[in-house]
């Protein structure tokens, strides 16, 4: 079954080809820059073995997203990896935001994209470009089914406690304010992959996630369910980002505005683009911070320090909402590839039956490994997260309930 995963941005496009029977990344690629003089087309073809093949990189003018999608689709044809586009069985749409509207993944009509383009206003800078990538993939491959999958749907099983904000409930109602959380195609991932590494049904399983990158979460997984997470409105809420705050006191920007002269849109630019751990220290990727660190750079030691503190306490605050945990899984940039990140997050955790082996610890990079001690009673895992292939299998899922 041949599944074309599409993540349409405001000026690009990507995409992977799947072949979701034997999971092979059969091509992948996309377009930067569209409607640049500079714009530029990259495509791998993969070998039958699903290893690297012929790889075509060029620039080209690309006007629109039509244009750089039709570009893709001929290369591939050309490539000989499909026929035409009559040789897939689904288009898998990556959307950001499904608000209250879209609990699971859905096949696209008329109808549903009326009901997508309302909801842009909860993510204005990622939903319109998600619903021009579907509209232009209806064009350009009008027999073949489009499927919508929502970073949002897996959080959609928050009970109330956990999504509702403690506001007045006719303004929560009138303007769609509570936690949604995001990242939810990666949860749902390392949910599905730590079930099959622990050997249990995924309905069983416990597990806090933790999609640690430049953009970072936590999940609280009971019986297979989201039942807490850090982000929550926004993107905004929760751990410490590359240049995101996470949780500060909300009063803050009041502050900011009031006392500080700072406009609404200068604390949005503060809060979202200037905090974290470049706040912190100048420098949001963490490998730069944890140089500078080992440098004895005070300021960088002190946004680590933060940054798995905060982790700490999400942990601490999710064991007691789940009560069992089988297992924490580390994932995404960070949580794959940084060894001292995880020990630092796993400090004094030993009550909890988390404890690391350095040793194995040390050996995972990038790599699905279990990293606790071999006496202790929770499983601590790494697993690369694969959000294009949770979109590929959500889509086809979706198509075979249709």
């Amino acid at each position: 079954m041949k599944i074309l995963v599409l993540n349409s941005g405001s000026s690009s496009i990507k995409f992977e080809l799947i072949d979701v029977g034997s999971d092979l990344r059969l091509a992948e690629g996309g377009v930067e820059r569209i409607g640049e003089k500079n714009a530029t087309l990259n495509i791998k073809i993969h070998k039958p073995d699903g290893q690297a093949g012929q790889h075509c990189q060029e620039a080209v003018a690309i006007h629109d997203h039509r244009s750089g999608l039709q570009r893709c689709l001929e290369r591939l044809v050309q490539s000989g990896v499909i026929r035409d586009s009559s040789d897939l069985n689904g288009i898998g749409h990556r959307i950001v935001h499904g608000g209250s509207v879209f609990s699971e993944p859905v096949v696209v009509d008329n109808a549903v994209l009326q009901k997508l383009r309302g909801l842009s206003q909860l993510a204005p800078l990622h939903n319109p470009a998600g619903i021009a990538g579907i509209e232009v993939a209806q064009q350009l491959a009008p027999d073949v089914p489009q499927v919508a999958v929502f970073d949002t749907a897996f959080h959609h099983s928050l009970p109330s406690e956990a999504y509702c904000y403690a506001l007045p409930r006719e303004l929560c109602e009138r303007h769609g304010l509570r936690r949604y959380g995001f990242h939810g195609t990666s949860h749902r991932y390392l949910c599905r992959m730590a079930a099959r590494q622990l050997n249990r049904p995924e309905g069983e399983v416990n597990l806090i996630t933790l999609h640690l990158g430049n953009g970072a979460s936590m999940t609280a997984i009971r019986n297979g369910k989201s039942v807490d997470t850090s982000m929550g409105f926004t993107p905004l809420e929760g751990l410490v980002m590359g240049t995101r705050s996470g949780d500060i006191d909300p009063a803050i920007p009041v502050f900011l505005v009031q006392q500080a002269g700072y406009s609404a849109e200068q604390v949005d630019e503060l809060l979202n683009r200037a905090s974290g751990l470049k706040g912190l220290c100048g420098a949001n990727d963490m490998r730069e911070v944890l140089q500078q660190a080992g440098d004895g750079n005070a300021d960088a030691e002190l946004a680590v320090n933060v940054f798995c503190y905060r982790i700490r306490k999400y942990i601490g605050a999710y064991f007691a909402v789940l009560g069992r945990l089988d297992a924490l899984v580390f994932s995404a940039g960070i949580g794959e590839y940084s060894p001292e990140i995880r020990r630092r997050c796993c400090i004094n955790l030993q009550h909890l039956g988390i404890t690391i082996d350095d040793e194995r610890n040390r050996q995972a990079v990038g790599t699905l490994a279990e990293i606790n001690s071999r006496d202790a009673a929770t499983k601590v895992l790494v697993i690369p997260t694969d959000e294009e292939l949770e979109i590929a299998y959500a889509t086809r899922d979706c198509l075979n309930r249709n």
